[in-house]
């Protein structure tokens, strides 16, 4: 039991949520204007491989991140413009989305790199690894939280930033009243459709960190789909933490030591395809005890628009 959750598993844990909390944030986001957000899991594949082609083109970790954030702020804008200014199903464009996200990496990868399936260089520098002063040389503790790309850090500052925004800011108590009210915000002023862009495109910047930590933080590389579901994840996540950011983090932590610990069972002479299951088998769970209905109300409003 000391070999199965040691300091190694929890740092794991650590790195392997990132991606869910970073995209969960921006559904977040997108929930409290009244926006389902299905697209997640396209926006943090577009980030992901962005990231890797910036990389590739300016050799530059910094430039690669922030040209990954241009091309899924992109994407995030279409959505956007299709879900507001067209009144288009928003879940109905955000799975076109995710579709059109595969298609187009797909495409991509072989019309950039001449690769199928996966694209690989052994001299393309990743995100730098951060070891915190002091804390790195406490027993367990730091093997656990130093050692992490900057992303790591980053997603934990902005849960506690939207936390203070969201509920201590007068722009965020307006930007909540677009999502539970449109029409009495706007009454009084506020620009709701100006409100949703800026919190569509702040979603397309949390994606692109996510997909930048899949690609560049932990393996630096790219393969087809490589996602695999987090952007689904990230959607349950912010559901289950009712689009509150330290709710989010919460249940981003969950399904992170779950995929960590799947990991770890494959040590263990377990069938991988049973350890494989084990995420999406408590997200599957996770929904089932899902009681408030609160959020699903919000979505059903989302999708028949909420202009």
């Amino acid at each position: 039991m000391q070999q199965l959750f040691d300091a190694a598993m929890f740092g794991s844990t650590l790195r392997i949520m990132t991606p869910i909390l970073l995209a969960a944030l921006g559904g977040a986001l997108c929930s409290r204007v009244g926006l389902f957000n299905v697209g997640l899991e396209g926006l943090v594949l577009i980030g992901a491989f962005s990231a890797i082609v910036g990389n590739y083109l300016f050799g530059n970790v910094l430039l690669a991140v922030l040209f990954s954030i241009i091309i899924v702020m992109l994407f995030s804008a279409l959505f956007a413009f299709i879900s507001i200014n067209l009144k288009a199903n928003a879940i109905v464009v955000g799975i076109s989305l995710n579709f059109l996200a595969a298609g187009v990496t797909t495409f991509a990868l072989r019309a950039i790199f001449d690769v199928k399936g996966a694209y690989y260089d052994k001299d393309m520098v990743g995100l730098p690894k951060w070891d915190i002063p002091l804390i790195k040389d406490i027993p367990w503790l730091g093997d656990v939280l130093s050692g992490h790309s900057p992303l790591v850090y980053l997603g934990i500052v902005l849960v506690i930033g939207l936390q203070f925004y969201l509920f201590k800011s007068v722009s965020g108590f307006r930007l909540r009243s677009v999502g539970e009210n449109p029409i009495a915000a706007q009454s009084i002023g506020i620009k709701v459709r100006g409100i949703q862009y800026g919190a569509v495109l702040m979603c397309g910047v949390l994606c692109a960190l996510a997909g930048a930590q899949l690609s560049l933080g932990q393996v630096t590389m790219f393969t087809e789909g490589m996602t695999a579901g987090r952007g689904f994840i990230a959607l349950v996540a912010t559901m289950l933490g009712q689009a509150n950011p330290l709710g989010v983090m919460g249940s981003s932590v969950l399904f992170g030591f779950m995929e960590a610990l799947s990991i770890r069972l494959q040590g263990f002479s377990l069938p991988t395809h049973f350890t494989l299951m084990l995420p999406y088998i408590v997200t599957l769970v996770a929904m089932f005890f899902f009681k408030d209905r609160t959020y699903a109300q919000d979505a059903l409003k989302a999708g028949g628009s909420s202009r």
